[in-house]
């Protein structure tokens, strides 16, 4: 089959760029290896439980809200809270005057330390300001600019001033949190509280700016899979193709076609890949292009990408318990950033990458009393997601991948779930969430091995590259943004969460309207 576009990825990007070309009426193709399209976005269903499996909330940030508009996509969303608790302690974020919560927290478990958390947090405030400012209107790639002069002239055009004047200041904030926070404190176990449920080198301004968008998330009526959902039905109601259980396998640039696993070929005018970059450039069929400079470049590229590391990924506990939403309710908000020891995650040392299974399981053991959990409960936000008196929760921690995929090599996979299950419901039972281990139904988990399978992402990450990759692998310049399609392939751009740092849901989708912007302008000049 002949296409104007083929694009690969299901996930945000590959279906917002899916959505805005076949919108426009080209011929398109969206592949997508797993049976459902979404990726790291999507809902399932296990005995009347509604469990999300990747994100639990999604973020505004003046894109996604203007994305749904412009496309003519109406879906309820709910406004999602969140709560911070450490011990016994837990705030809920309202406002931005909650920062004042969150000093007197820290001051009660660090009192020894108000001064350095005075500094600390008057440097928050400053950065939570510059972020406001960077995400502060809705995008105007999501506008008819003709249609909206007056907000152009009274919204855009101030903007842009307040951002020139900010630009700087968020690019000198790129310092790792770690590093920045020990410019004011050397108390670890607090560098530990702040920074701990962030990946691994998050920039400053990206890490510290965190409470202002926690109050910019929503949550989907129904799971955050409505929103795939509702795209899906978008692309295939404007004559979208979607093919789903189709991995990409082999890119022959020269002929400008694709190889899927069945051996399917399809041909392309333009090619959007929003998938993972590395699979991307694996799958070029060198020997058939004849251009000697294109062929260098991409022997470059990949040179480049070789030893280059994915973002944290996570290991999820999904927890169905014979608990009413209510006794949840009054613990916390519906999601919830719980440290259950003022300790720190450094007490329990470095990752054990290279030892045997006794001393692995004693690391888990200090490590999963001492990390910080995202846990989510969908009934809270949806009656409908769990049976009459009934509660699903989603507990996830940051995990690193390679420890898990020497652990599958060593052959004890399946106990080390097992383990990791025990000591999160030991852990969350003996601290704040007193009887769930009475209380539960059903019980069963991801690891960072399962997302790297079932997202196919470079070790399993679930944000694109590591913060720990020096040169970073992709743009992180946002005037720049349009950088971030550039590949040295002719024909193909790329888009979604590997070209662009740091990257999300907002990021996403960002990329995949510029990539259906660049490719219908090619298309069209074509």
């Amino acid at each position: 089959m002949n296409y104007d576009a083929i694009i690969v990825g299901g996930g945000v990007a590959g279906l917002t760029a899916s959505a805005y070309l076949s919108k426009a009426g080209y011929s398109i193709l969206l592949c997508e290896k797993e049976e459902k399209c979404g990726g790291l976005v999507n809902s399932f269903k296990r005995d009347g439980f509604v469990y999300d499996g990747g994100i639990r909330a999604m973020e505004n940030s003046g894109v996604l809200f203007p994305m749904l508009k412009h496309l003519g996509l109406d879906i309820e969303f709910v406004k999602n809270h969140i709560s911070l608790g450490i011990e016994d302690r837990v705030i809920r974020i309202e406002t931005i005057e909650n920062i004042i919560d969150y000093q007197d927290l820290l001051n009660d478990l660090y009192p020894g330390s108000r001064d350095e958390i005075g500094e600390i947090i008057a440097r928050i405030k400053k950065i939570m300001h510059y972020m406001k400012v960077q995400y502060g209107i809705d995008n105007p790639l999501f506008l008819d600019l003709k249609k909206d002069r007056a907000y152009l002239v009274k919204v855009i055009l101030p903007w842009m001033v307040k951002y020139a004047l900010t630009f700087s200041k968020i690019a000198a904030l790129n310092e790792p949190v770690e590093d920045y926070l020990k410019h004011y404190t050397r108390n670890q176990s607090l560098l530990d509280i702040i920074s701990q449920h962030f990946f691994h080198e998050t920039p400053a301004f990206f890490a510290l700016s965190y409470l202002t968008l926690y109050l910019d998330y929503y949550y989907p009526v129904g799971g955050t899979g409505i929103f795939v959902e509702k795209m899906v039905a978008f692309i295939e109601g404007h004559q979208g193709n979607i093919s789903t259980g189709t991995a990409i396998l082999r890119v022959d640039p020269q002929k400008q076609q694709v190889i899927d696993g069945q051996g399917n070929i399809h041909r392309y005018k333009r090619l959007i890949w929003a998938a993972d970059l590395k699979s991307f450039y694996r799958s070029i069929e060198l020997e058939n292009i004849t251009d000697e400079r294109v062929k260098q470049a991409i022997l470059e590229r990949q040179e480049e990408l070789a030893d280059k590391t994915g973002n944290d990924s996570v290991f999820t506990l999904f927890l169905a318990l014979d608990l009413d939403k209510e006794y949840f309710t009054s613990k916390a908000s519906e999601h919830f950033f719980y440290t259950p020891s003022r300790s720190g995650q450094s007490v329990a040392g470095s990752i054990p990458l290279h030892a045997d299974r006794p001393t692995i399981e004693k690391w888990l053991e200090s490590f999963f009393t001492m990390t910080t959990y995202e846990i989510s409960c969908p009934v809270m936000r949806d009656g409908r997601l769990a049976p009459p008196g009934k509660t699903g929760l989603i507990i996830s921690v940051l995990f690193d991948y390679q420890l898990t995929k020497t652990i599958e090599q060593m052959g004890w996979y399946e106990d080390f779930k097992s383990f990791c299950e025990m000591c999160i419901i030991r852990t969350l039972a003996s601290t704040i969430y007193p009887g769930i281990q009475e209380a539960i139904l059903h019980k069963f988990s991801s690891t960072p091995v399962t997302m790297a399978k079932i997202a196919g992402n470079t070790e399993g990450a679930i944000t694109g590259w590591a913060f720990s990759n020096h040169p970073m692998p992709a743009e992180s310049r946002l005037p720049r943004i349009l950088n971030a399609l550039k590949t040295p392939v002719p024909g193909v751009v790329q888009a979604g969460q590997w070209t662009y740092s740091p990257s999300g849901l907002p990021i996403s989708i960002l990329t995949g309207k510029l990539a259906a912007d660049r490719v219908s302008q090619e298309l069209r000049k074509k």
